[in-house]
């Protein structure tokens, strides 16, 4: 079957458009309840709801519960809260299923739907088609209740709390925070009340910005997309390194001292290092994907780690870390999962083992980067009107192949759709900067004489 709602990470669109219109969004909840309740359980069953800072979060919440609790099963509104937020909360609470409103790093014009089983993690593909075809399907009204048996929609008040409270339980307790100055870049996004506690609380001085939401400004030349806006910040203050997290609170990007950004597979090489030093990296393996570095394979190597790559998205990084029993994993984008801790991306808890290491070490995170060398990468995006097989494209295959052939083994070409927009994206790796920028260019110009808007 193939998938109509769901992309590489739940539902993403326009809110009141196709697929995200208000009667699709009711379905899904019912579809939700429907799989995820227990119909051998005493209780109704009990579905969170979460949502980022965007104005129309509101209205898709509304929609979602009123789905969900239409099949007998209860509601538990928590606010803005993070992503990682909703899946833990999801296990700690014992509930059935988390749900987040959030389109992640996109602007506040889009949003989008993102689910969790019980047990805190996103759901396979194969579970994810189960609730498309059920969706609107004479099945679901088998499950209907009755007055008397409807669901409950309620209000969570100390969700926040609960999170950071779990959040600092992952930061070792014999060290803090204190003496550390740090710039924080909320995004306007869902962590702009429990970043800033986890960090306080923990005794850092802190430098926050965006942490004023107002509905239409999440990510809005602010938090992991522009990480470069606070290196001045940084520099001003004096701060001992800089955090920003995207809209949704589970990817970061740091910054040290300087202002110099440290991306995703920077601060996963630092982290599988120490890890491995300590004998806690399961099976001296780290799961990435294929936008890593070219570098970050070089880095492993000569550290006797071994790289297994997942498909893009962080959800399939945590699927085969689960296949292959590992513990450490992410993406450049700055997802970095530790399922000793999470179940997912989580910008905070990467954040604090990063600080921790800084600690223990007593280095500034600039030191601590340099166990990396990154190869010149370019990375592209294009615009499409429809998402046709590149093979179809004429003169792309043969133009790519003798792109990869001068490349060798100095160098990579990866090239894919995101499943989340209308995008192309073309990245290259090679010795040469200027080399790579041309080959680039020569594969988007093809891309968009043929497909682009």
């Amino acid at each position: 079957m193939q998938r109509k709602f769901f992309g590489t990470d739940g539902v993403r669109g326009v809110p009141n458009h196709e697929p995200l219109t208000m009667e699709n969004v009711l379905e899904l909840g019912k579809a939700v309840a429907y799989v995820f309740r227990d119909a051998t359980a005493k209780h109704r069953g009990k579905i969170l709801i979460g949502r980022d800072t965007r104005s129309s979060g509101y209205m898709l919440e509304m929609a979602l519960g009123a789905g969900i609790s239409s099949m007998g099963v209860d509601v538990f509104f928590v606010g803005a809260l993070p992503t990682p937020a909703i899946a833990f909360l999801a296990k700690e609470m014992r509930a059935d299923a988390g749900i987040i409103i959030s389109a992640s790093h996109n602007p506040y014009v889009d949003n989008g739907i993102k689910i969790f089983d019980k047990n805190g993690f996103k759901l396979s593909d194969e579970m994810e088609h189960n609730l498309e075809r059920l969706m609107f399907s004479d099945e679901l009204r088998k499950g209907f209740s009755g007055p008397e048996h409807l669901g409950m929609v309620m209000d969570l008040n100390d969700a926040k709390s609960r999170y950071v409270v779990f959040a600092k339980e992952c930061f070792p307790k014999e060290i803090s925070l204190e003496g550390k100055k740090i710039v924080l870049d909320c995004a306007n996004g869902a962590a702009y009340e429990a970043a800033p506690a986890v960090f306080k609380e923990l005794g850092a001085e802190l430098i926050v910005t965006g942490d004023t939401p107002n509905g239409i400004n999440i990510n809005d030349n602010c938090g992991a997309l522009h990480p470069e806006n606070i290196a001045e910040l940084i520099r001003k203050h004096k701060a001992d390194i800089g955090i920003t997290l995207d809209g949704d609170a589970d990817r970061v990007i740091l910054l040290d001292e300087s202002g110099k950004v440290i991306d995703g597979d920077t601060i996963m090489a630092m982290i599988a290092i120490k890890l491995k030093a300590k004998g806690e990296l399961k099976h001296n393996t780290v799961v990435v994907t294929p936008m890593s570095n070219f570098g970050f394979g070089v880095a492993m190597k000569e550290n006797g780690i071994k790289v297994v790559e997942a498909a893009v998205g962080d959800r399939y990084v945590v699927e085969k870390m689960r296949d292959g029993g590992f513990n450490f994993g992410g993406e450049q984008s700055g997802h970095v999962i530790f399922l000793d801790h999470t179940t997912t991306g989580d910008g905070i808890i990467a954040s604090l083992q990063v600080l921790a290491y800084m600690q223990t070490e007593n280095r500034p995170l600039s030191e601590l980067a340099k166990v990396m060398k990154r190869y010149p990468q370019v990375l592209n995006n294009i615009k499409v009107k429809e998402k046709k097989p590149f093979e179809k494209l004429t003169g792309f295959n043969e133009r790519l192949g003798e792109i990869k052939n001068k490349l060798g083994d100095k160098g990579r070409v990866f090239v894919r759709y995101s499943g989340t927009e209308p995008i192309a994206r073309v990245m290259i790796e090679g010795e040469k900067e200027e080399t790579i920028k041309g080959y680039a260019d020569e594969l988007c110009k093809i891309i968009s004489s043929q497909i682009g808007l």
